[in-house]
């Protein structure tokens, strides 16, 4: 059972299947309904959060107050292992008041205590800043899909993490799909 914590006074908690409408509402209201056409949801297509990485920071006010996923990932040829983090989202009334900072510090340590290396996110860099994002070195990751490379950040978990990948990134589902596809070469010309 995984511990709640209070961050930055506020309650950080797993989120529960009866949120999850709730953070659906909450996400189209503060990013809209065409949030689901940006290349970072095409990482999360057909995925699961990763364990125990789905917060959320509840208010008796609003319900469910802010809410956080990270997102497995596999990169390159190796297909190490990151996270995605996002979305990460804040009910407009409680905005300003430190809840996504909470977020972020509760999903980053928990992510590192379960052994987590590095993390990845397409976001405003002074705001994911404050937790130590910073913006990833040209060329070194390729998304499936457009990104302002100004706004593609990461953050280590365990120093030196970001080295051991590069190349193309994609949910652990798909680059299992494409590494079978690939591991007997011209097997669909002897069918």
């Amino acid at each position: 059972l995984e511990k709640i914590t209070m961050a930055a006074s506020f309650l950080v908690e797993n989120t529960k299947a009866p949120d999850q409408p709730l953070i659906e509402q909450l996400l189209d209201i503060a990013f809209g309904i065409d949030r689901r056409v940006k290349t970072s949801y095409r990482l999360r297509e057909g995925s699961s959060p990763a364990e125990g990485l789905s917060l959320v920071v509840r208010d008796a006010a609003v319900g469910v107050a802010g809410a956080i996923s990270f997102w497995p990932l596999a990169i390159g040829n190796a297909g190490t292992p990151a996270l995605l983090l996002g979305p990460l989202v804040v009910h407009p009334e409680r905005q300003n008041l430190g809840v996504g900072l909470a977020l972020m510090q509760e999903g980053l340590a928990r992510a590192k205590a379960r052994g987590h290396r590095f993390v990845i996110l397409v976001g405003d860099a002074p705001y994911y800043a404050r937790v130590g994002f910073q913006k990833l070195p040209d060329g070194k990751f390729i998304l499936p899909g457009p990104v302002d490379p100004e706004r593609f950040l990461y953050v280590e978990l365990v120093q030196g993490a970001l080295s051991e990948a590069s190349g193309l990134v994609l949910p652990p589902h798909r680059f299992a799909e494409i590494s079978a596809a690939f591991a007997v070469p011209h097997q669909a010309e002897r069918q």
